[in-house]
C-alpha cells in the first residue's frame, strides 16, 4: 500500500470533570495521509494539538469523529472503531511508536527493554538480544549500562533506550514524539541517520521536532496543524 495511514475529519475533545463536564475541542476537520517512505512532521504552536494527534493514531486517546485508516497486514482498519484486541494487533505488527518519555517495568535491564518488541514479534530472545546490542552500541549507550534497569540512567540514556525500542522492529509505520528532544549532537546524528534507513525500507513516519535543524533535515513535508486547532472556533 503505497499510503498506509490516512486520516479522515478526525476531530477530538476533553470533557474536563473537576469543571462540571466542560468540553474543551482540541481539533476539528483533520485531513492528512502518510506515504511509504516517507518522513512527515506534524507543525505548529504548542498546544495545537500536535501530540493529541499521534496518541490517537496510536489508539491511546479516542477520537470523536472520523477515521484513521491503516494498512494492516492485508486488509485495511480503521483505528477510530476498532476493538482493543485489533489495537493491539496494529500496534504490534503495524505502528510502532516513539514517546518522549521511557515508561517500562522496573527492573528489566536495559537490553530486555529493548529486545521485548521483536520478542512479542516471534524472534528468539538471542536474536533479539543481538539486534538490541547494536542498536544500543549506534546509540552510544555505555556497555556497563545495557544489564541495568533503566531507571536511575539519565534522561538523555533513557531516550537512547526508548528509541532503541522503538526502532528495533520493521513496523510499516512509525510514530516518533520529540525522540532527540534530550539527546547531544553526537546521539541526534545518529537518530537522523536510523530516519532515513527507515524512509530507504519504505516505512511511513510522522513526527514531531521542535528542534528545527532536525526537522529541516528529515521532513519531507510539513503538516500544520494549527488549521486543525478547534480552540480558536471553540
Amino acid at each position: 500500500m503505497a499510503t498506509p495511514l490516512v486520516v479522515s475529519e478526525v476531530a477530538k475533545s476533553f470533557t474536563m470533570h473537576l469543571r462540571g463536564g466542560t468540553l474543551l475541542p482540541v481539533i476539528q476537520d483533520v485531513n492528512f495521509s502518510v506515504k511509504a517512505g516517507e518522513c512527515a512532521v506534524l507543525g505548529g504552536p504548542s498546544g495545537a494539538g500536535k501530540s493529541s494527534i499521534l496518541k490517537m493514531l496510536f489508539g491511546n486517546y479516542s477520537v470523536d469523529t472520523g477515521q484513521i485508516l491503516v494498512k494492516h497486514e492485508d486488509r485495511v482498519i480503521d483505528l477510530a472503531t476498532a476493538d482493543p484486541r485489533t489495537v493491539i494487533q496494529v500496534r504490534r505488527n503495524t505502528i510502532g511508536y516513539v514517546s518522549q518519555f521511557l515508561r517500562v517495568v522496573p527492573r528489566v535491564s536495559a537490553l530486555d527493554i529493548v529486545a521485548e518488541p521483536l520478542t512479542a514479534r516471534g524472534a528468539t530472545l538471542e536474536a533479539a538480544r543481538a539486534r538490541a546490542e547494536e542498536l544500543l552500541s549506534a546509540l552510544n549507550l555505555p556497555r556497563e549500562l545495557w544489564s541495568l534497569p533503566p531507571a536511575t540512567f539519565s534522561g538523555g540514556e533513557q531516550q537512547r533506550v526508548n528509541i532503541a525500542r522503538g526502532f528495533i522492529t520493521d513496523h510499516p509505520i512509525l510514530l516518533l514524539d520529540e525522540p532527540t528532544a534530550s539527546l547531544d549532537a553526537k546521539n541526534r546524528e545518529v537518530v537522523i541517520g536510523m530516519i532515513e534507513e527507515k524512509k530507504q525500507a519504505g516505512v511511513a513516519l510522522l513526527g514531531i521536532f521542535h528542534d528545527e535543524d532536525v526537522r529541516g533535515r528529515v521532513a519531507d513535508r510539513i503538516i500544520d496543524v494549527s488549521g486543525f486547532s478547534a480552540r480558536k472556533a471553540a
